[in-house]
């Protein structure tokens, strides 16, 4: 039997923003000669990762400011990086951040309780399989099920972001497909800005939701992508793939 195909809020939203760049990023093996290494992902992924530790209460956690940037220290990714004062100067900043970020959560109410953190999501829709993974999950005392998710490179972060973020939506449709009868709330937490903002969407707008990525899901999955010519974009100035799609005639 063939393998239920799976489409995640990355693949989703890379083929919403330019169908050519879905293909060379998750179809054709190609792409994956044409990838370069970005400061700004080799800096969130240190984060990400100090900051797991730190809610995971496992032998790998990390309990004290000390601890945390340490930790930082020899995880640190270098990659991507145009210059050693670059490197340096984006180092200095992360441990600014996760200080400030240990000192915040000393206000965190003890009653919630962190219940899982990169935890990978997979809900089956019918045509294929919705997963994600969060960056922490934790639970409120009321029985509420909050996903948190952090944006190392934000300046800014609102409820009317979340809203009408369509990875924040898959998880809490996630969720309360894993978890019937929950309520479930979203929340990002935008480090640099040191702010965060939450929203819950209503039951009956993720059941809206629900079937529109149904839809969208069944348009990636069947329509014949190779045979969709590259077309110019704002994005392709930036794009990992310029050189490949220059090389269409229509491009």
């Amino acid at each position: 039997m063939a393998k239920k195909p799976t489409l995640s809020p990355s693949r989703i939203t890379t083929y919403l923003a330019c169908p050519t760049k879905y293909i060379w990023t998750f179809v054709d093996p190609r792409g994956k000669w044409y990838f370069k290494a970005k400061s700004y992902y080799s800096f969130g992924t240190t984060l990400h990762g100090v900051l797991q530790r730190f809610h995971d209460e496992g032998d790998t956690g990390v309990q004290t400011v000390g601890e945390a940037l340490t930790a930082y220290e020899e995880s640190w990714i270098d990659a991507g990086y145009t210059s050693p004062e670059e490197m340096q100067e984006a180092m200095g900043e992360g441990k600014q951040l996760l200080e400030d970020y240990f000192s915040a959560n000393v206000e965190r109410d003890p009653e919630i309780k962190t219940i899982a953190v990169e935890k990978l999501l997979s809900v089956d829709l019918g045509p294929f399989k919705l997963i994600g993974r969060v960056d922490r999950l934790d639970m409120h005392p009321n029985g509420l099920l909050e996903v948190i998710d952090y944006k190392s490179g934000r300046r800014a972060v609102s409820s009317e972001d979340i809203a009408n973020d369509l990875a924040m939506n898959c998880y809490q449709l996630m969720l309360r497909e894993l978890y019937p009868g929950s309520e479930v709330t979203a929340t990002i937490h935008a480090l640099k800005a040191r702010s965060q903002a939450s929203h819950t969407t209503p039951p009956d707008e993720l059941e809206v939701f629900k079937q529109d990525i149904i839809t969208l899901g069944e348009e990636i999955l069947s329509v014949d992508l190779e045979q969709r010519p590259p077309s110019r974009k704002p994005l392709c100035e930036h794009c990992d793939f310029v050189k490949l799609c220059s090389k269409d005639p229509g491009y």
